[in-house]
């Protein structure tokens, strides 16, 4: 794949083109968006990013963050604290993301999105309002391992970083996490299954695959 250098600024501006432009594929009235990636490429930064973006052309927008849609502790550590395959398998409440997020927004939905469910420091629910989206709204969901659940998106970004990076940028208290990525990346593919790319390997020099793959799909 080749990939072409790229500023966060423009990236935020040439995605907001881009979902300025959708139309959600099952005829809906809310676009889906997601940002992929671990949490050492920041993909909450870059929604808010794009959030913004959109906002200056006149596009409201709803961030979703999958860490808000954790399971509570005595599900997600059953097998202890630092179980790999727990951490990709068992954390994110995906039942909860369908229904009280992605479900809402399909056509003839409400509309009406639970913006996080569960708050994991305090290991109780968040007991936050409803948001109702308006027509034209976009949804975007960022967060960790969100490629390859069938989650419907009409435009899904990777924020891709290599093995080394992903180690180097990873606090020494997470390191345990590493297989579960390098799980991510032999069982989803997660650059093949995404729209766009984002490869974020140096945090100043971004680099993305293009408006030419976007076109081409």
């Amino acid at each position: 794949m080749r990939l072409e250098a790229i500023t966060w600024e423009r990236l935020a501006a040439a995605l907001a083109e881009r979902v300025a432009a959708l139309r959600p594929s099952d005829e809906g009235g809310w676009p889906r968006v997601l940002i992929d990636g671990a949490p050492a490429a920041r993909p909450g930064e870059r929604a808010r990013e794009l959030a913004e973006a959109l906002r200056l052309k006149g596009r409201p927008a709803l961030l979703v963050g999958a860490e808000g849609f954790l399971r509570a502790a005595s599900l997600r550590l059953e097998y202890g604290r630092h179980d790999a395959d727990a951490y990709y398998d068992l954390w994110l409440d995906t039942g909860a993301l369908w229904r009280e997020v992605f479900t809402p927004t399909d056509a003839g939905g409400s509309g009406r999105v639970l913006p996080d469910l569960w708050d994991a420091e305090r290991d109780r629910a968040t007991r936050s309002p409803y948001v109702t989206l308006p027509p034209g709204g976009v949804l975007l969901v960022h967060g960790t391992f969100l490629l390859g659940r069938w989650f419907p998106a009409e435009l899904a970004v990777h924020l891709s970083l290599s093995p080394a990076a992903l180690a180097r940028r990873t606090d020494e208290a997470e390191r345990w996490t590493l297989p579960a990525f390098a799980r991510y990346e032999a069982e989803v593919d997660p650059a093949a299954v995404a729209d766009v790319v984002v490869r974020a390997d140096d945090p100043r020099r971004p680099a993305w695959s293009g408006a030419g793959r976007l076109s081409a799909e």
